[in-house]
């Protein structure tokens, strides 16, 4: 994972004897100062242990070996509960902050397409008791126009301040939410609308605009409210169905005759969310999350968070309808935190929606709190590894020698202050300057991108794993902890064991390491799918305890610490032809990292022998390589190209064939000229279907790549 050193060897040898002398200098004073001598022991400390000793668990946190966790603050047993805390504790300090908007204006490329581009003034706050006033308000509205406690209601918008607004006036009135992609194709959102009977659904003027039309389909459907001031017009929607802005529910709701009514509390086993999946894997799923789920999972994660307190700020931006950006947030509102909102479009200065010269949601709110999917932090890695390369050779030296001398020094558990400040202060300014804490989530995430983010933002990256079904709770790596490709110790709300997987060959009882399919337990582990009791039963159990356990088709591995690998997935195997087993999910991690490559897709079949990829290349990196060529066109006439398929592929066996079995590396690739999106159906590593389905989409090519078969 070092950077290669391009230098004179004789120079090289004085730039090492250098750091030698100074490391020598300043090692003594440094170490008894920093704390480093606490810091390398809590970095070789035991995380978990097997609660009765057997190899398989159940694994328990050494802080909650006698009893799971379960909540926060004694006495708030229910969301609205810890809302109120937060409110009561905190009521003067910032909450949710949004950006305003100073302009915007349609920008052409080179290539005839038009963008938008913004300008975003600073941010705006909502202190917590004006949050908690916005939210009791609207809460009280949607009681008026006939929203009833225990009936549900549903929410399809973009992440924004009026999205936890909008959860948490439903947690307060006991209005279980349910929460929609606002990705999914029209069958989607028809089918969990459908299935949950909503009368009543939240959402933004442009979904609305562009998405909501499916809404003709669910018959059951009364209210739409848009969250933005002005609605925007839509004229042929169906009679019936009646169509205000937030701002006047939140008026009517404020009247004194509908304030006054008493209002029925929710009980910690009362339904907070119905989370529907993204739908990877088929027809999305409603996972059916109570209060007390959610105040478990989170009580667990701020545990892994050191010195979380009302000073820190969070930059929010991955979809609230995803369980890791809820559970970020409430985690945030429980301890007094300020939230700021932001997109993928406007997160940093070089984001694709920014005007050239303005700056972009990090540089202004300066988080100190981010939570990130590995995409994103591949994506930030590759883009500063190309800046990288585009530096004078003096500079790109010093940025090699400083990247792997603070390696050498993070593996030995030491800081590299001078190497902080002098080397990697421009980079870490692209997330603002001032993160403390990063946490990744949703998928694995590459050893070689966390050390990057590790050293290049100067923060400790915290590794988590968890489901929607164990409402994103299971484990974290703690911020001591300098290892890579591990997701840390269970959290103190949950246990975790190993069943034993025959096909696979795993085992609890393997060598040097207990193996096996990950069952999760505890408070956190959710009531189950909605109207799904065929699906309960198989992922679900109770055990002899009445504790529920989810199944998680994951396959992991224990070390000796108690930290938790995840090394397979049981429904990712592929057995090929010849009976050798691949991990597609591996085979696009490891190939992820290489530049040409934005997103992968790997796909196989047990009537062939080798493995295929759909790619969507990075667009400069390709074009790049065109030129080297000769090979001219447009993109897609680029992406088109036989001969540049061959070169990419011949540059991904090069650089990775060390990293995947002869068997893993694919034989024949498809470029892409578009990203995926709902509306394209192209395919990336997200995809949204099936592999099954994959096979139907792209029938034509898969049977080109596999010799016309």
């Amino acid at each position: 994972m070092k950077l290669k050193e391009d230098m004179n060897p004789l120079l090289l040898q004085v730039v090492r004897s250098v750091v030698w002398v100074y490391s020598i200098i300043t090692f003594l004073p440094w170490y008894l100062l920093s704390g480093a001598s606490t810091k390398q022991e809590r970095a070789k400390r035991v995380r978990a242990r097997s609660a009765n000793g057997h190899p398989g668990g159940p694994y328990r946190s050494v802080a909650s070996l006698k009893a799971l966790t379960t909540g926060l603050h004694p006495g708030r047993d229910t969301l609205d509960g810890v809302f109120e805390h937060a409110a009561q504790h905190f009521p003067n300090r910032d909450c949710l902050g949004t950006r305003q908007l100073l302009s915007e204006e349609d920008e052409v490329q080179p290539n005839g397409k038009v963008f938008k581009k913004v300008i975003l003034g600073d941010y705006i706050w909502l202190s917590y008791r004006e949050a908690y006033q916005a939210a009791a308000h609207f809460g009280s509205g949607l009681a008026a126009l006939g929203q009833r406690p225990q009936y549900n209601i549903a929410i399809f918008c973009e992440t924004r301040a009026e999205w936890i607004i909008t959860a948490q006036a439903c947690f307060m009135y006991n209005f279980p939410l349910v929460t929609l992609y606002s990705t999914l194709g029209g069958p989607a959102i028809a089918h969990g609308l459908n299935e949950t009977e909503v009368t009543h659904i939240i959402t933004s003027k442009d979904l609305f605009q562009s998405r909501l039309k499916v809404s003709q389909g669910v018959p059951k459907l009364e209210q739409i409210i848009v969250v933005d001031n002005k609605p925007g017009t839509w004229t042929d929607f169906p009679k019936g169905i009646r169509v205000q802005s937030m701002a006047t529910v939140q008026e009517l709701g404020a009247k004194p005759e509908n304030l006054s009514k008493p209002r029925s509390r929710p009980k910690p086993t009362d339904i907070a969310v119905i989370m529907y999946t993204s739908g990877s894997t088929g027809i999305p799923k409603g996972v059916m999350i109570s209060h007390s789920n959610l105040i478990a999972g989170i009580t667990g994660m701020a545990e892994r968070i050191p010195g979380l307190c009302e000073d820190d700020t969070y930059i929010g931006y991955l979809p609230l309808a995803h369980v890791l950006e809820l559970s970020a947030e409430l985690v945030c509102v429980s301890h007094g935190c300020r939230i700021g909102y932001s997109s993928p479009q406007t997160l940093a200065d070089q984001s694709t929606k920014i005007k050239k010269g303005s700056k972009g949601d990090t540089s202004v709110l300066q988080p100190t709190l981010m939570a990130a999917v590995p995409e994103i932090m591949d994506r930030i890695y590759k883009n500063v590894m190309t800046k990288v390369q585009e530096m004078t050779s003096v500079q790109r030296t010093l940025f090699v020698l400083a990247y792997n001398y603070k390696m050498e020094q993070i593996s030995k558990g030491y800081s590299t202050p001078l190497c902080d400040r002098l080397v990697f202060r421009k980079v870490r300014s692209l997330l603002g300057g001032k993160t403390r804490v990063l946490l990744s989530g949703g998928a694995p995430l590459s050893a070689a991108t966390q050390r990057f983010m590790n050293i290049c933002f100067c923060c400790p990256v915290g590794q988590g794993y968890g489901l929607t079904e164990t409402c994103g709770a299971g484990t974290i790596s703690d911020m001591w902890d300098y290892s890579t490709g591990r997701v840390g110790a269970p959290l103190v709300c949950s246990e975790i064991m190993l069943k034993d997987w025959e096909e696979g060959g795993y085992h609890s009882t393997d060598k040097p390491n207990p193996r096996g399919e990950i069952l999760i337990g505890g408070p956190n582990v959710t009531m189950g799918y909605y109207k799904n009791e065929a699906k309960n039963r198989e992922d679900f159990f109770v055990d002899k305890n009445s504790q529920r356990w989810f199944c998680t088709g994951d396959i992991g591995e224990f070390d000796p610490d108690g930290c938790l690998k995840i090394i397979d997935r049981k429904k990712d195997l592929v057995k090929l032809q010849a009976g050798e087993y691949v991990s597609l999910g591996k085979v696009e991690a490891v190939l992820k990292n290489c530049s040409l490559i934005d997103n992968i897709c790997a796909y196989a079949n047990s009537d062939e022998s080798y493995v295929i990829g759909f790619v969507v290349p990075n667009q400069k990196q390709l074009m790049t390589l065109a030129k080297e060529k000769r090979i001219v066109g447009s993109w897609e006439e680029i992406c088109n190209n036989p001969e540049m398929e061959k070169e990419v592929l011949l540059l991904e066996v090069v650089n990775f064939a060390c990293k995947l079995e002869r068997f893993e590396i694919p034989k024949k690739i498809r470029l892409s000229a578009e990203p995926w999106t709902p509306e394209t159906g192209l395919v990336t590593d997200a995809f949204k279907l099936k592999r099954k389905e994959l096979k139907t989409h792209y029938q034509d090519d898969i049977e080109r790549m596999y010799g016309g078969k």
